[in-house]
């Protein structure tokens, strides 16, 4: 499960999606993060499709979470920034990996230098205006931490713990 999760994350540009296959898991009861053994994590080099795939991936990726019960992880960044990188790297780690996989469908969205896909995180009450960007959103479009999609704007200087028990929180919202 853990191989699949990174060949969709990190490869979504060659099959054209990055939906997180995985077990069910209710959108009504998140689990709680897992404690991480890892303190730190590699940054990834690539982590974003093509800019060309995102609305695409948005739309499957809400499809497979009324199905599966999870909830949708949008990502927007770009494959220039440190931060994004290093996101990618924690969401990596073997326990966060599992645990991402099992609450979310996960799309990175490349936003490019900040000039294109906005619209995706406009729909849900979000403005652009740093990268990484996170968005947590229910299968019926609901955003659950619009008010913090920035706070993981200096992941270089979070620990793997701080960034998975962050978005936990922000996951445990109704």
């Amino acid at each position: 499960m853990k191989a699949l999760f990174m060949r969709t994350f990190l490869f979504a540009a060659a099959t054209g999606f990055a939906l997180a296959a995985g077990t069910l898991a209710s959108a009504s009861a998140a689990t709680p993060a897992p404690k991480l053994t890892e303190t730190s994590a590699p940054p990834v080099a690539e982590p974003y499709p093509d800019t060309s795939l995102a609305h695409t991936q948005v739309q499957e990726a809400f499809k497979t979470a009324a199905k599966t019960h999870r909830r949708v992880l949008l990502v927007f960044g770009g494959n220039w920034c440190p931060d994004c990188k290093m996101l990618a790297g924690i969401f990596a780690l073997p326990d966060a990996a599992q645990w991402l996989e099992n609450q979310f469908v996960i799309v990175p969205v490349n936003v490019g230098r900040i000039n294109t896909n906005l619209d995706l995180a406009q729909k849900y009450g979000v403005t652009i205006k740093a990268v990484p960007t996170v968005i947590i959103i229910t299968p019926e479009g609901h955003a659950l931490n619009g008010d913090g999609s920035t706070a993981l704007g200096n992941a270089r200087s979070m620990s793997p713990q701080a960034v998975i028990d962050l978005i936990s929180e922000w996951n445990s919202r109704k």
